[in-house]
């Protein structure tokens, strides 16, 4: 049986070690430490696996107020959320109990991009579905599948050189999207925040250039948008209703961001209505994603042009290794007094 967490002694739980490469740890001394590895844990057991640990290891399960209260976690002492984003915890929990949260940032920062890329190209040019329609002999019936790749108002898609990229999150994804969609040709829009009073938010600028443009600019002005910013308050449901009727039809839509930063029901009625020409998005609302807890699953969704992945545009072997260093970084520094990517 593992020693039970004391001062120096840890004990380490992996709630989705599907998602990790364990590292072995070189504590200072008189650390030491145990772990247990669970591959993948339901919201229900959260609560029964957790009592033990003085440190959880996790990507992306809800840890609420009651799962870091005492009674629940009495040794816990630091969680480390192997992801950019850590909205899943309840920080407000973690202050008042004076447990260390840190994150991962930037390990994954290739892998995602190159996905956003491989959504826009397969969104605008309709690859799954000429795919599917080539698969079932549509070819030879048809004579030609070109008509199925125009857009509603029968025009052909975009070429690289035509579209506008509109960077929304200027973090390491959104950066290097930017700079990916600059070396095929796009013209590219880095948005500033969203104003919430109605008022511009002041554009930066640098050498007298600017740097970022209005977010009300950025939106009417791109012909594809990429999303990358944390899910927040300020970011919830950035793009709604308003944001869709302002786009242009020929629009684009790429969120490799967080569920929740696209309002899902007013995204199905914006493509329903031709308010924009298509969507791909590797986040949900609710994860895991199906019909029966998601408007971009819905059975009425099936004809639309939207394109959906289940949350693995983080997933390369240079994600995984650049996680397992941070983390063993991360539990090795606080052991010694130096925290890193210190969230709280």
């Amino acid at each position: 049986m593992d020693p039970s967490p004391s001062k120096n002694h840890h004990h380490i739980v992996y709630l989705q070690g599907d998602f990790i490469q364990t590292p072995d740890f070189q504590l200072p001394d008189p650390h030491s430490y145990t772990s247990t590895i669970y591959p993948q844990t339901t919201l229900a057991e959260v609560h029964d696996r957790i009592h033990d640990a003085s440190i959880i290891v996790l990507s992306a399960l809800r840890l609420d107020a009651t799962a870091l209260s005492p009674e629940v976690s009495p040794n816990l002492k630091l969680i480390v959320a192997v992801a950019t984003g850590y909205d899943c915890i309840d920080l407000d929990a973690c202050r008042a109990r004076g447990i260390v949260v840190c994150n991962t940032p930037n390990c994954n920062v290739e892998a995602v991009s190159e996905h956003a890329i491989g959504l826009y190209f397969t969104t605008r040019r309709k690859m799954l579905d000429l795919h599917t329609l080539t698969r079932a002999g549509e070819w030879p019936r048809k004579r030609t599948l070109m008509f199925q790749m125009l857009d509603r108002n029968k025009a052909p898609p975009l070429s690289c050189q035509d579209e506008v990229a509109g960077i929304i999150g200027n973090g390491g994804v959104g950066k290097k999207i930017a700079a990916i969609a600059r070396n095929l040709g796009m013209k590219v829009l880095i948005s500033g925040r969203k104003s919430t009073n109605g008022s511009d938010v002041p554009t930066q600028t640098h050498n007298g250039q600017p740097e970022r443009l209005p977010f009300d600019t950025v939106i009417k002005q791109s012909t594809v948008l990429f999303l990358a910013v944390p899910l927040m308050d300020s970011t919830r449901n950035l793009l709604s209703t308003a944001e869709f009727e302002a786009m242009s039809p020929r629009t684009i839509i790429v969120n490799v961001s967080r569920g929740g930063i696209v309002d899902e029901e007013a995204l199905v009625q914006a493509l329903h209505e031709g308010q924009i020409a298509g969507a791909a998005t590797d986040v949900f609302g609710q994860e895991p994603a199906g019909p029966e807890n998601s408007p971009l699953l819905a059975e009425d969704t099936k004809d639309l042009n939207l394109v959906v992945t289940p949350h693995l545009a983080w997933l390369a072997q240079k994600t995984l290794d650049n996680y397992s260093a941070t983390l063993k970084r991360a539990v090795e520094g606080w052991c010694a007094g130096q925290p890193i990517n210190v969230v709280v």
